[in-house]
């Protein structure tokens, strides 16, 4: 099969497992404070990478140059500590309609980003995908103009976006020397090494008020799930296919999460979770269809 198709079965994947996250989070978040939620998952999936590593996969940990490693401290910090905090800071700060169309502006920035520092065009075929894209999502998640506004979270949502997006061009520099898995394992731990003293301070003020087998279990989904198995596809399938047609993947994770939101909370679907989940599909197709793969490579 060809590389860009698995690229894009990798980053399919990743993003459909993010949009279940919320499912199982907002569950998760009624018991146990947001920032120790990301301390705990990231303490998880370190574990299961680094136990992966170590046993199972081929891949070894090795002595890391100083410039990868400034690579890995970027990634961990910009991409899983500062962009995954701004998100629940926006989440909390502003509703949840306004948010949803603040996050799926990551494509945009990503292309952006792609462009600037990968040097990768900017295609109409690119263009002509992230608009339609983009409208799905707007059908898919609503929007009422009446919803509340709120400068403080829309700022920190609209950060959340343009740092994941800066992330996704780091990932696929340091894939180039580095396999995705071990970029994942130490920009993970890194990550982990930031959130600890906000964690700390957290817990003094919000402790966990309740711990089942249900939020054990929905802990460990987070961890192992869709932080360490996700984050490691997302990295893998950017690796393999230009950045920017990559981050238009992203927007499965608004339409699964709608979905599985019906599903397994009963929430309510209309014809325009349809409507726009066809546009979705149809984005993709459009941008990942080409006659020459060569078309997708990063031009130099």
């Amino acid at each position: 099969m060809n590389k860009k198709y698995i690229g894009g079965m990798y980053l399919s994947l990743a993003s459909s497992i993010w949009g279940g996250t919320f499912v199982v989070s907002k569950y998760i978040l009624n018991y146990i404070p947001p920032l120790t939620l990301i301390t705990l998952r990231y303490i998880l999936a370190v574990l299961a990478l680094f136990i992966f590593i170590k046993f199972i996969s081929k891949e070894k940990l090795k002595k890391i140059t100083k410039k990868d490693g400034f690579l890995f401290l970027l990634i961990g910090f910009i991409g899983y500590f500062l962009s995954i905090s701004l998100q629940f800071l926006g989440t909390k700060l502003t509703d949840a309609h306004t948010g949803s169309v603040l996050t799926a502006s990551t494509p945009a920035f990503t292309i952006i980003f792609a462009k600037l520092i990968l040097k990768e065009k900017i295609t109409l075929k690119k263009f002509i995908s992230l608009l339609i894209a983009s409208i799905g999502v707007l059908v898919v998640i609503g929007y009422n103009g009446s919803n509340g506004f709120n400068f403080l979270g829309d700022l920190a949502l609209i950060g959340a976006a343009i740092t994941w997006a800066l992330l996704s061009v780091l990932v696929k520099i340091a894939s180039k020397n580095n396999s995705s898995l071990i970029v994942t394992a130490y920009a993970i731990f890194i990550g982990l090494f930031f959130t600890i003293p906000f964690t700390i301070f957290e817990l003094k003020s919000t402790p966990i008020t309740h711990i089942n087998l249900s939020i054990i279990l929905g802990v460990i989904y987070i961890g192992v799930i869709s932080t360490a198995i996700a984050f490691f596809l997302w990295n893998k399938g950017l690796e393999m296919v230009d950045t920017g047609i990559g981050s238009l993947f992203f927007f499965f994770q608004p339409l699964v999460g709608s979905f599985l939101g019906w599903f397994l909370l009963n929430e309510k679907l209309g014809m325009n979770f349809f409507i726009g989940g066809v546009l979705i599909l149809s984005s993709i197709f459009v941008v990942s269809y080409e006659k020459t793969p060569e078309l997708i490579e990063v031009k130099e």
